[in-house]
């Protein structure tokens, strides 16, 4: 009589490849219907066994979050972009939910008021950018200005910008001063993470229907999502575009499959664990004396209970 062996179960160490998978490579042409919103690396998981790994990701990330707000010496900027019902809020309310909310802190960019309209479109992005031993996490971000007012050029009339604006020239302008940017924050210490989850155009069909069809989620709902839904092929385009001539070593772009949401979840905490890992960071040490000071102090307390 043969039995058959059970089957092992997967580990985090196993997700290790969704580090690389879809990262972009720069030194490659990047076309973004290459990318299988349903993917699941041939992973074979479970929605189950998805949200089990996703726990004990959330305990890693949050050990490895405290030991960069403890040293100080290093940063992470997380920016998440997509097509609207995406995923993106959700990403940021199961991902970070471990962590310790003194060292993170998330920023969602708006329209652009009065006064932001009358500095540079990065102005707003550098004042938010993380300090030291704290992770930022753009809701959208300075991409949405080379995305919507791609989209959308008349907006730019708003920008008090001289010469003329909308030709190759201006866009080129612009990604050269994002790759500009997001280089001088990794020089001064910021880890800057960037993906665009990615899902197909039924997914979010069905993510918006969801949001009429249950009256208590109706709150979600904008009448600019269907508006916005009608020029799918252009930020799609947009998107395509933005990610060539942004993505570098320095500031890679992850194209994130995220019509299941748990997978895109699990994809996401996945990679921000690899790359906070590559810091090999340690416990701050303690100077002697000071460590003298607090065995005296421990004592002190300890003889209290006696």
């Amino acid at each position: 009589m043969t039995t058959t062996a059970p089957e092992r179960k997967l580990t985090l160490e196993d997700l290790s490849i969704l580090t690389t998978r879809y990262r972009v490579d720069p030194s490659k042409p990047f076309r973004l219907k290459d990318y299988d919103p349903t993917d699941d690396a041939g992973l074979g998981l479970t929605k189950p066994e998805g949200k089990a790994l996703l726990k004990q990701a959330k305990k890693r990330l949050s050990d490895l979050q405290e030991l960069l707000y403890a040293n100080s010496e290093a940063s992470l900027l997380i920016v998440l972009q997509g097509m609207d019902a995406a995923g993106k809020d959700g990403t940021i309310k199961h991902v970070m939910s471990g962590v310790n909310p003194a060292g993170v802190s998330v920023t969602s960019f708006k329209q652009p008021g009065p006064q932001e309209l009358l500095h540079g479109f990065l102005w707003r992005i550098h004042i938010s950018a993380p300090s030291s031993g704290r992770i930022v996490i753009f809701n959208r971000s300075q991409y949405e200005d080379v995305l919507v007012t791609r989209v959308h050029p008349e907006l730019l009339e708003r920008e008090h910008l001289p010469g003329e604006v909308g030709t190759p020239a201006f866009w080129q302008g612009r990604f050269d001063d994002i790759r500009h940017f997001e280089h001088y924050l990794s020089r001064q210490g910021t880890l800057v993470l960037k993906f665009f989850l990615n899902i197909s155009k039924d997914e979010q069909r069905k993510r918006l229907l969801s949001r009429l069809d249950v009256k208590d989620k109706r709150w979600k709902f904008s009448s600019s999502d269907v508006r916005e839904r009608q020029f799918w092929d252009q930020y799609q385009n947009a998107y395509e575009e933005a990610i060539t001539h942004t993505a570098r070593d320095y500031a890679p772009w992850f194209v994130i499959p995220a019509n299941h949401k748990w997978y895109a979840r699990l994809a996401i905490i996945e990679t921000i664990i690899s790359a906070l890992e590559d810091l090999k960071q340690k416990p701050p040490v303690i100077e002697p004396g000071l460590m003298k000071s607090l065995d005296a102090y421990k004592d002190e307390l300890s003889k209290e209970a006696g």
